[in-house]
């Protein structure tokens, strides 16, 4: 067989690479089929598309406001727990009264000494009320659950010593929704020194935090 000089055998071997590149690049560069532009259309239809609401932003709130504390406890409920105290009760100031109000009842009859809080605390949702609800009552062990106070209830009792003088301390903390409703109860004997009994103070703040929570119900 004859061979073809070196340029035009070059040429022959590189023909089939020149077709092929050129076939190559006119497929690159031609217009999208109709398939091709589905596919677009699809891919930017569903990047540009809003996405759906996240649950935290439909968080559950069911009071926007704390009401108002001193009218919280039925006076029958103030007469047996604080003798001698002035039923109107006294708010305590506070940075912000939509989010937290404080009402306090005190007295001294005789030797014994009686005092009742009462607050409501607003927070921005149920699950931030169960949270610091959790929080609170972890920090204040020893205590118990009060079945069918709220959402949730729970009740602790304390005793504490200064000065030989004793005083007994009880604490009701219940969830409503995004409200907790905080009942302190405590009390001293300045004659005897000695405090009330675990059962009374316990029953009493019980007591006042029902007389609370149904305030709250019945503020919506």
């Amino acid at each position: 067989m004859r061979e073809f000089p070196l340029p035009l055998a070059l040429t022959a071997r590189l023909s089939p690479v020149v077709v092929l590149a050129a076939m190559g690049w006119a497929l690159t560069s031609s217009p999208a089929t109709p398939a091709d532009q589905h596919t677009n259309e699809t891919q930017q239809k569903s990047t540009s598309a809003p996405s759906a609401p996240s649950t935290a932003a439909a968080a559950t709130k069911s009071y926007g406001a704390a009401p108002a504390p001193c009218g919280s406890v039925a006076t029958a409920t103030l007469k047996s727990l604080v003798p001698g105290a002035k039923t109107a009760g006294k708010e305590i100031r506070s940075t912000d009264e939509k989010l937290r109000r404080t009402c306090s009842w005190n007295a001294l009859k005789g030797y014994d000494y009686r005092w009742l809080d009462v607050s409501f605390e607003v927070l921005d949702s149920d699950a931030a009320a169960q949270k610091e609800y959790k929080d609170r009552t972890a920090e204040k062990s020893g205590g118990g659950a009060v079945p069918g106070l709220g959402d949730a209830g729970y009740s602790v009792v304390n005793l504490t010593t200064e000065d030989k003088q004793q005083t007994r301390e009880g604490v009701v903390i219940a969830q409503v929704s995004n409200v907790l409703v905080v009942t302190t109860y405590n009390g001293s004997d300045f004659e005897t020194k000695k405090a009330p009994g675990t059962d009374e103070i316990n029953k009493g703040a019980i007591k006042a935090a029902k007389d609370a929570v149904n305030a709250l119900k019945g503020s919506r």
